[in-house]
């Protein structure tokens, strides 16, 4: 894999302005769940992991964690199949909590969708959407995003979570792929 400089086109969002926006949503929704005693957050593997983290460490008010890893994508594909597969499930119930499900990016809102539909049959108290990034412009569902950190314009992104072929993740910043050098890595045969 070549190193992440050979296929970045731009930092759309720098460390420093991701870390301010991450410590604006903690403020919100400790001050939202001040009163609360069962806040669960709800994190979607892998992407969510370094925002959920980040954001936890910020949170003045008790909270728990759990994850959830769900699949729309075919393997080395950019974009959704439509079909989404829970490949890991929550140990917790959920029944009677405030859920808050942290995501890493809400694209075609799809998947999220489906999420969310998934959790409203266990019967939180509430379930709310806690988005890092919203692309906005390639939604196809309805999903109520209740803290949102930044609204992107419809490019590839990666870094910050968000992987580009598995790997990246742990950049500190959101970048965009240069599409004219990026060769997507092949699956052995």
């Amino acid at each position: 894999m070549p190193s992440y400089e050979d296929v970045l086109a731009e930092v759309l969002i720098d460390e420093g302005t991701l870390q301010a926006r991450i410590a604006e949503l903690a403020k919100e929704v400790s001050e939202d769940y001040r009163d609360n005693e069962a806040l669960l957050l709800v994190c979607i593997l892998r992407g969510g992991v370094p925002f959920l983290v980040d954001l936890s460490r910020r949170l003045t008010v008790p909270h728990m964690m759990d994850f959830m890893a769900v699949s729309s994508y075919g393997s080395g594909a950019r974009e959704s199949d439509g079909e989404v597969r829970v490949t890991l499930d929550l140990q917790m119930n959920v029944r009677g909590k405030d859920v808050l499900l942290v995501e890493d990016i809400v694209d075609s809102g799809n998947t999220i969708a489906s999420v969310l539909e998934i959790l409203q049959t266990r019967q939180p108290a509430t379930l709310k959407v806690c988005a890092l990034l919203d692309k906005a412009e390639r939604r196809e569902a309805v999903v109520p995003i209740h803290y949102r950190g930044f609204v992107i314009p419809n490019k590839f992104v990666f870094g910050y979570g968000l992987d580009l072929d598995e790997y990246y993740r742990n950049l500190p910043f959101v970048g965009v792929v240069d599409l004219e050098k990026y060769q997507p890595r092949r699956s052995p045969a």
